[in-house]
């Protein structure tokens, strides 16, 4: 098979644009909001259960394109597959719902075509409007011209991409239910008090014997304290923009929620003059505007101003550190403040009231839980390998410069 048999074709002649769909309004369905779409991730995280009353509709298979500035630009693109056979959702209005066409195009090799560098360039160049709500154009899009392989050639690159994203998906899903574990745990012994006791009973519905404390009723033994007891505190410090740089010359910067990615810290800027350095292991965590993050530190890292940092004072500390922050960040973000961009201080982290177990019981949990840790780290850094072959092979698969064996039908 020649490449001369990839045919020049209109994409409104392959792909069916905003598919017209049926929902009566009031009824209660399925809904897709815009926070559900990840970048660059085709599942879908999610759904809400709703009355209609507008939107775009779409089915199983469709590919939801953020249209709008700057979901388009971010990536924000995926496939649903949350629905029942024949079911009906409905979702954000700046969402393009692309479907395929029977026997012209396949719905998995759409959602491929939509996050490749050719289609994704079209949509962001047609985008018009004011700054701030920029919108891709979706006729400018449709009379796009591509070049398209054979559909069974269509299939077979959607399935050599589909199988990574498929593995991609198994180490999330391993790593969230991890993290349901350990959070249920951590729930278990410190917020129920249902530790193991002496005899491997859960403490207080054993009968443990609890007092009181200025956070409520606690087993005896235990104390009340801050978080700087158990970890020292670092607030980042922007170097001076002269000393960046994207060529890899000195430390990576971290700067704010742009630097992470899932518990992966994914910079693109260094600096060769670093101001303040965390260490591997440490706690890293956003305070300001996107507040939150947690994760740790796989090396050295310059903090930036958006950007803090702890160490913890023991390595049995550090998983009860990350999983108090976690508990407490929304008490963290009310206490933000900020006349443009809220932020935390030095205080209002380093003064955090948490309750202070005996060190057999912090043992035992950074025991467990640093495994579960362990996992969802190597998970994480799998899926970067996986995800920037994927990256790597997408182009070079829908332009043909790579092409896939297609058995011939006998």
């Amino acid at each position: 098979m020649s490449f001369n048999e990839w045919r020049e074709e209109k994409l409104e002649d392959v792909i069916e644009f905003n598919p017209s769909e049926t929902i009566k309004k009031g009824k209660v369905v399925k809904k897709i909001g815009m926070d559900k779409l990840m970048p660059f991730q085709r599942k879908i995280e999610g759904f809400v259960v709703t009355k209609y009353t507008s939107g775009t509709k779409f089915r199983n298979g469709d590919t939801l394109l953020a249209r709008i500035t700057p979901c388009l630009e971010n990536g924000k693109t995926a496939q649903v597959s949350i629905l029942e056979e024949g079911e009906v959702g409905f979702g954000s209005t700046e969402f393009i719902v692309l479907r395929e066409k029977p026997g012209i195009s396949d719905r998995n090799f759409i959602y491929y075509l939509s996050i490749s560098p050719k289609l994704r360039d079209i949509a962001i160049k047609s985008m018009t409007g004011t700054s701030g709500r920029q919108r891709a154009q979706v006729d400018v899009i449709k009379n796009s011209i591509i070049k398209l392989p054979p559909i069974e050639e269509q299939r077979q690159i959607a399935n050599i991409l589909s199988s990574l994203d498929e593995k991609i998906e198994i180490n999330n899903e391993i790593n969230k239910k991890l993290e349901e574990m350990a959070q249920a745990i951590f729930k278990h012994w410190f917020v129920d008090f249902e530790f193991p006791n002496e005899n491997g009973e859960p403490y207080k519905s054993s009968g443990g014997e609890m007092v009181e404390s200025e956070l409520g009723m606690i087993p005896k033994g235990w104390t009340i304290t801050t978080l700087s007891k158990y970890g020292k505190l670092q607030m980042g410090l922007s170097p001076k923009s002269n000393t960046y740089n994207e060529e890899g010359i000195g430390i990576p910067l971290l700067n704010g929620a742009a630097d992470f990615s899932g518990k992966l810290i994914t910079p693109n800027k260094y600096t060769t003059d670093p101001k303040r350095i965390c260490k591997e292991n440490d706690l890293v965590f956003c305070i300001r505007a996107t507040i939150g993050n947690i994760t740790y530190a796989d090396k050295q890292y310059c903090l930036g101003r958006g950007v803090a940092s702890i160490t913890p004072l023991h390595e049995t500390y550090s998983e009860y550190i990350y999983y108090n922050l976690k508990r407490k960040m929304d008490e963290l973000i009310s206490k933000a403040t900020g006349s443009v961009i809220l932020g935390l201080s030095k205080p209002d982290i380093n003064e955090m009231k948490i309750v202070v177990p005996n060190e057999g019981i912090l043992l035992n949990f950074h025991k467990i839980v640093s495994k579960f840790h362990k996992t969802t780290r190597n998970n994480d850094i799998q899926n970067l390998r996986l995800s920037n072959i994927r990256d790597t092979l997408l182009p070079k698969l829908m332009s043909g410069e790579i092409r896939v064996p297609v058995e011939e039908e006998k």
